[in-house]
């Protein structure tokens, strides 16, 4: 028998990670050493006092029932945390709702705001969910440049205005996977300012806000004058507190889109699991050292991988936030994804071709920091003997 499937899906190609993955076990099966650097998941622990929320609820023989709501004090801990950690104080219940991560919240959220054909504005380079979620809904993605020289900073006035009249929706991210800067407060200002002159939607996802580096505090989207009006953020446990695989991130601000969205989830779940609603409760309401000490490790990696590599002859820039550094591929290649493959097979280094996030992105490659200072010292050393770099 032979099946016809959507045609949507001929514009999916089978993701990087996969090819990496298959090629990484390659050179296991072959005996080599490899560091991989290519897949953003923590490897750090969740702190022990939300496991033991999070085993103690799973204990409990009626936290197996459907869900259908978020729990009063979930609700509670993210109003109080948004207060506490960005200073931004007042918010309801009915301006919070959870998803599956922020993955599938972008995945779906364009549901509830766009119909076929609308126009999306997403960053090239991004975060692949930012287009994928749009486009299988049906809006149009147009997406608006991100360049080296304006530090990956969305410059507004180079958006075509006929582009920005037609916007029904913009993906904003900073610090902004996989590029590895920030923005200043001054940036938030003019997106707002933007947004409202267009009649756009924000769709701000915020999910390293608590990975920056240089001594600079991570902020959100919702603290600035007017961001609730224009957008909704995305806020996420699984890089802060490493509550990764359990799937737990939040939508918070204008109440209107939380209303339409919780309208199209309704439809296709019952609710986030009980225990990990409880595990989250105490990640936010539960010491926050853990997060700080983290972060001061990812840094340390982050030194050391920029400096390792530098002063070998790759020039590694320190990246600004997020878990990951972004780099320029090295003089003398000029294509990220063959460079990627030559990496792997002489050095045993995994990363990501820049290519993987837009078109923008070739000539970069992105390391995910989730392999210890020793480590990555060693694998600044197989670079360096592997003689990749003297071209």
């Amino acid at each position: 028998m032979e099946f016809n499937f959507a045609s949507r899906l001929d514009s999916f190609e089978e993701g990087i990670f996969s090819t990496l993955n298959d090629k990484k076990n390659e050179l296991l099966r072959a005996g080599r050493k490899v560091y991989n650097m290519s897949v953003g998941t923590p490897d750090f622990k969740p702190a022990q006092h939300i496991i033991d929320a999070v085993s103690e609820a799973a204990s409990k023989p009626e936290n197996y029932k459907y869900a259908l709501a978020d729990l009063p004090e979930l609700l509670d801990a993210v109003s109080n945390h948004y207060a506490e950690r960005y200073g931004v104080k007042g918010i309801r219940h009915e301006e919070i709702m959870s998803i599956y991560g922020s993955q599938e919240g972008m995945a779906h959220i364009a549901m509830a705001i766009c119909d076929p054909g609308d126009v999306v504005l997403v960053p090239n380079p991004g975060y692949p969910v930012f287009t994928a979620g749009p486009f299988l809904c049906g809006a149009k993605v147009e997406t608006y440049d991100l360049h080296p020289e304006n530090n990956f900073l969305i410059e507004f006035d180079k958006i075509p205005e006929e582009q920005a009249k037609r916007a029904k929706m913009m993906i904003v991210s900073y610090p902004l996977n996989p590029v590895c800067v920030t923005a200043p407060d001054s940036f938030y200002e003019e997106l707002i300012t933007f947004a409202k002159k267009y009649n756009i939607i924000i769709l701000h996802d915020n999910a390293y806000s608590d990975i920056i580096y240089g001594g600079k505090v991570g902020k959100s989207f919702l603290a600035f004058e007017g961001a609730k009006e224009v957008g909704v953020e995305f806020y996420s446990l699984s890089k802060s507190y490493n509550y990764t695989g359990a799937r737990m991130s939040f939508v918070v601000g204008n109440q209107a889109i939380i209303d339409r969205f919780k309208c199209v989830r309704s439809q296709i779940d019952y609710g986030i699991f009980l225990p990990v609603q409880y595990g989250a409760v105490a990640a936010l309401t539960g010491p926050q050292d853990a997060v700080k000490a983290q972060c001061e490790e990812y840094d340390r990696r982050n030194h050391a991988l920029s400096e390792g590599l530098t002063s070998i002859g790759w020039r590694v820039p320190l990246s600004q936030g997020t878990m990951f550094s972004w780099a320029p591929i090295p003089n003398g290649f000029t294509n990220s994804n063959d460079f990627v493959m030559e990496l792997m097979e002489k050095t045993g280094l995994i990363v990501t071709p820049g290519s993987s996030f837009g078109s923008l992105g070739e000539g970069f490659v992105r390391f995910a920091l989730v392999l210890d200072v020793p480590t990555i010292q060693e694998a600044v050393k197989s670079v360096r003997e592997s003689g990749i770099l003297n071209r």
